[in-house]
């Protein structure tokens, strides 16, 4: 007897964008072929790799040689001031022009949480935003407790033509501080942090934010969405975190899928696509 079977169908996944990864760390040194492997797998058709500090610009963009989806930032930290001094602006400005692929200023900011030398903080961030400005790129902005602060500053710069566009990085903070940020111009990104249970917030922010000012990210090795909180995060888990947006906005994956990367494709020049990967 004859059994004839059908042949295998292939499922469409959703392209996706991690907006904010730090592959370059030595936690990914012994599998990063791996890793890549699964986030194409999981429909990630680009990335954009954020900095820290300038020492990381080099291995960035021999990562960015290697996996032509990737694009990458260039700056400082708030918690990595130690390594700004007088020179450093100019390092920032030629490793951008020197290469197409840096699409944003950053990863820069406030952290009130870690550190209290807002005055150190703010001597640093200002110049990188006069930056991004100058070079007509967005900034991707770290702000931990720093809400107040970060808006005046903003604000201020708003008023003077000086404010550059960009997104607010892993989003934590109240939907009445999202609008603050909204009203500036200013992206949301959302993390694995949206997926923990008492991110209530977090959970709100997601349910508000408008269709096309959001984002999606990772922000790997840290925050690893539920279910596997507490492991390495990577860029892979993205969909996990689009996942939890689409059940919290009531809509279809697809959805939150389009809508993320259109706006990660417009905001920072990503390579994106419509078409999906098929497994």
């Amino acid at each position: 007897m004859t059994v004839h079977t059908k042949p295998a169908v292939a499922t469409a996944l959703p392209a996706l964008v991690d907006s904010h990864c730090h592959v370059v760390f030595s936690t990914f040194e012994a599998d990063l072929d791996a890793v890549a492997e699964r986030w194409r797998e999981a429909g990630v058709v680009s990335l954009l790799h954020a900095c820290v500090e300038p020492s990381q610009i080099a291995p960035i963009r021999a990562l960015a040689d290697r996996f032509p989806e990737l694009r990458y930032s260039v700056g400082v930290h708030p918690l990595d001031t130690e390594h700004w001094d007088s020179g450093t602006k100019a390092v920032l400005r030629q490793a951008a022009l020197d290469d197409q692929r840096v699409v944003a200023i950053g990863e820069l900011g406030l952290d009130l949480f870690r550190d209290s030398q807002l005055d150190r903080q703010l001597e640093v961030l200002g110049p990188q935003l006069d930056l991004a400005v100058e070079l007509d790129l967005p900034v991707i902005i770290h702000c931990r407790d720093a809400a107040a602060p970060m808006l005046e500053l903003l604000r201020q710069r708003q008023s003077q033509g000086r404010c550059p566009r960009g997104v607010m990085h892993c989003w934590g903070g109240t939907p009445q501080e999202m609008e603050g940020f909204l009203e500036l111009g200013l992206h949301i990104s959302f993390s694995g942090t949206v997926t923990f249970p008492k991110a209530l917030d977090t959970h709100a922010c997601a349910q508000q934010v408008p269709a096309d000012r959001y984002l999606v990210e990772t922000d790997c090795p840290f925050l690893s969405p539920v279910p596997r909180r507490g492991k390495r995060n990577e860029p892979a888990f993205v969909a996990s975190v689009a996942g939890r947006m689409a059940e919290l906005r009531g809509e279809p994956l697809e959805r939150v899928a389009a809508d993320s990367t259109a706006n990660a494709v417009r905001l920072f020049g990503l390579p994106g696509s419509s078409t999906a990967h098929s497994v």
